[in-house]
């Protein structure tokens, strides 16, 4: 409680952070992202873990037990353990932690706990061989192909980084799962569920044309880089919407569910950025451009506060995925500065006593249940901004 009441001194005393136009980024209120980021992943671990398990909770304060969603076949379950998708957000921040500071510390929290864990989602007893929403000790359950998507991205990078085969081995497992759900409905595409095949999806084929371009970069198998550049285009032709940003998804008849999600946008301006990377060409470098500048617009206020609108923290992060690929190519620091400026906000006065984050953007809403994922999201985003030098 100590700790609470000195951030809200803190942030009493410098202003609120959004007041200021630059002292956030630059000056004596700005935060240390790394020690930021350790601290926050260490009390993630504690709070949510479980013990004799490497497996984590869903939400902080543990909830009481509830139905399990995305169980296959009807069956029902009690959820015990966080799903998939926020279990491995933890998989994600951690690579980037790994990766922007070389700490041996991350790299056997990876190998000895998060991808312990991240192994009792494994099912290869369907074909092909992927990762379940839920535990495999658990009524069998749905598997997404974006799920999946994620952990492939990870588990590339993980090669990328170390060179380790291991991991390389895994992505490819995870990028035929992957694949399976691609076909030639509506030209191409790769559908959201293994179960629910009714729409083609962002999120499962942004993230899919990175998957491959980081395949590509891995291998250098020119299938990847073909299947990446598809995948890519597919999605520029069905999901762009006139302002540059990114709709939901396209429907088997046809019609667009046109809600726009920062973390689908965010990938398409990765993929455009890596495949400017790999292939020199000027069109996708002035198209992830576009889209940085149209995301920008649409999910940061326009006030000139540059705050981050409210969403899942875990969509935002992955939207700030594409912005630091596309700074690693433009130097131009305009969006990563007022990430940082929202990061340090976070840090200073959104977080409660036990360290755990809020999610309003504003500090105004302070929801007392925590989720898994929006508390890894910030630690990823704390790793990534360390690029802002």
């Amino acid at each position: 409680m100590i700790k609470y009441c000195t951030i809200v001194i803190l942030v009493f005393l410098t202003g609120n952070v959004f007041s200021q136009e630059s002292s956030s980024i630059h000056g004596s209120t700005s935060v240390d992202m790394l020690k930021s980021a350790d601290s926050s992943l260490d009390v993630i671990l504690k709070k949510y873990g479980s013990n004799k398990t490497f497996l984590l909770r869903e939400n902080f304060p543990v909830d009481g037990g509830y139905k399990a969603d995305y169980l296959g076949d009807g069956a029902s379950g009690k959820q015990e353990y966080a799903y998939l998708w926020p279990y491995s957000g933890g998989l994600s921040a951690t690579v980037a932690l790994y990766e922007h500071s070389e700490s041996k510390k991350y790299k056997s929290i990876i190998d000895k706990r998060l991808i312990p864990g991240l192994e009792e989602y494994y099912d290869d007893k369907r074909k092909p061989a992927g990762y379940a929403s839920y535990i495999s000790s658990a009524p069998v359950s749905d598997r997404f192909y974006d799920d999946n998507i994620w952990i492939g991205i990870d588990f590339t990078n993980l090669y990328l980084l170390t060179g380790e085969t291991k991991y390389l081995e895994k992505a490819k497992i995870v990028w035929d799962f992957v694949y399976s759900g691609h076909d030639d409905l509506l030209g191409g595409g790769i559908y959201w569920c293994e179960q629910k095949k009714t729409s083609k999806n962002t999120c499962s084929n942004a993230p899919a044309a990175v998957f491959a371009l980081k395949l590509y970069e891995a291998t250098k198998e020119g299938k990847y880089l073909g299947m990446g550049k598809s995948l890519y285009e597919w999605t520029k032709t069905h999901l762009q919407d006139t302002d540059g940003v990114y709709m939901d998804n396209v429907r088997l008849d046809g019609s667009r569910d046109r809600a726009k999600y920062p973390y689908n946008s965010g990938q398409m301006i990765e993929a455009a950025a890596l495949l400017y990377k790999i292939t020199n060409e000027p069109h996708y470098l002035e198209e992830a451009q576009h889209v940085a500048k149209a995301s920008f617009h649409h999910f940061f206020e326009t006030d000139g506060s540059h705050r981050l609108k409210n969403s899942d923290n875990w969509f935002i992060a992955v939207m700030m995925r594409g912005f630091v690929q596309l700074y690693k190519l433009d130097n131009n620091p305009t969006y990563l500065q007022a990430f940082r400026k929202n990061l340090d906000f976070a840090w200073m006065a959104n977080r409660d006593e036990n360290g755990l984050f809020y999610k309003d953007w504003k500090g105004e809403k302070k929801n007392e249940r925590k989720w898994l994922l929006d508390q890894f999201a910030i630690v990823e985003m704390f790793a990534n901004i360390l690029i802002l030098k």
